[in-house]
């Protein structure tokens, strides 16, 4: 929020703003348990069903979500060729390819491995966006951060032990689901900063085009299911309909409401629940070295978000999944669009195509 309304949201009685508080903190708390049971969801699926259709079922009930809240709203898809030939590439980066990764890399790897590997996002985010965006310079505390984050890696996966107890292969493909997810944003930047569609129409968009590319890749390398387990099936659409649906609209409305800043801490909560989840409804091992390291890991992905503090204040869109408000003109908007270091990690939601379209300015530090 600007200065201004910051004064004014501090002089307001308690009475009002304790509500509001109690309010986006049970958001918040709900948000971070969908995201951080979406690798449970995707383990229990893989037990049913073939990676691929996990996938295609995932990102179909997303879009289900998204497009039945664009139809309460009155919204329309996006009308532009442009648009839809940029999203696609978005959708394959964003939804399809990590999505599919990450469900074939928990055939072979705990969902509490996974959770961890996806906190390495920011991490992959701040070196793709130094060679990438030439505006966005790293800093020694960032280049710092790397360093710690990649040393939580080698300690979540025993590198002193010789890699023995994990299997490369689905720790390689985990890894790689969340390189995509700054690689996606990054090209949304460069692609659609400017564009006058809202966040909703423009994130169903890409929803669609990612169930379309995964129902044509699909039929070719699995066969159809022979049954329909019934926790399988269930956990198929907790995973599209909540993680990628609900959450994308849990997301928005937060960061409309708190800011990028402070929405974007979900991201630190979501390996401790995967983790937690994993231990105790599944069953999954742990040793020492997994939660220490995934301390680590996000140790360092906070230090790679860290900006330095700013003398004046400047306005910041927000980022995350939601709905839409009257859009900035391109030049405004494409001027806004947050790095890839200032977005609100939110893989597993994949909705996050554009930033949305008039969130409130931040007028205080940008210091992550």
């Amino acid at each position: 929020m600007s200065t201004t309304a910051s004064r004014a949201t501090r002089a307001a009685p308690a009475s009002t703003a304790t509500p509001s508080s109690a309010g986006w903190r049970l958001r918040f708390a709900v948000l971070a348990l969908i995201w951080g049971f979406s690798f449970l969801f995707i383990k229990v699926g893989t037990e049913g069903f073939a990676p691929l259709q996990v996938t295609l079922g995932r990102v179909a009930c997303g879009a289900a979500v998204l497009l039945a809240v664009l139809v309460v709203k009155r919204q329309r898809l996006p009308r532009s060729v442009r648009t839809w030939a940029h999203l696609a590439v978005a959708a394959l980066f964003l939804n399809a390819l990590p999505f599919s990764l990450f469900a074939f890399a928990e055939l072979t790897i705990p969902s509490t491995l996974a959770g961890i590997c996806n906190a390495t996002s920011p991490l992959w985010g701040m070196v793709l966006s130094v060679v990438a965006l030439s505006e966005d310079r790293p800093t020694r505390r960032r280049v710092a951060g790397l360093g710690v984050g990649f040393l939580g890696v080698l300690t979540v996966l025993g590198a002193w032990q010789g890699f023995t107890d994990t299997d490369l292969t689905g720790t390689a493909m985990a890894l790689g689901a969340s390189l995509c997810y700054p690689i996606g944003w990054i090209y949304v930047r460069r692609t659609l900063g400017g564009a006058q569609d809202s966040h909703l129409s423009v994130s169903s968009a890409q929803l669609l085009l990612a169930t379309a590319q995964l129902a044509v890749v699909t039929p070719l390398f699995t066969s159809a299911p022979t049954s329909f387990p019934l926790w399988p099936v269930l956990s198929v659409i907790a995973l599209g309909a909540l993680g990628t649906g609900l959450a994308f609209l849990l997301q928005y409305g937060l960061v409309a409401e708190i800011g990028p800043t402070t929405a974007q801490m979900v991201t630190y909560f979501i390996p401790v629940i995967a983790t937690a989840a994993g231990v105790v409804l599944l069953g999954e091992q742990l040793s020492w070295n997994t939660p220490v390291g995934a301390l680590i890991v996000l140790a360092g992905a906070a230090l790679t978000q860290s900006k330095p503090r700013r003398s004046a204040p400047s306005p910041v869109v927000a980022s995350g999944p939601g709905p839409s408000t009257p859009p900035l003109h391109a030049r405004e908007q494409a001027d806004a669009v947050a790095s890839p270091a200032e977005l609100p990690d939110a893989p597993q939601s994949g909705a996050l195509a554009l930033l949305p379209d008039a969130a409130p300015a931040v007028g205080t530090s940008k210091e992550h």
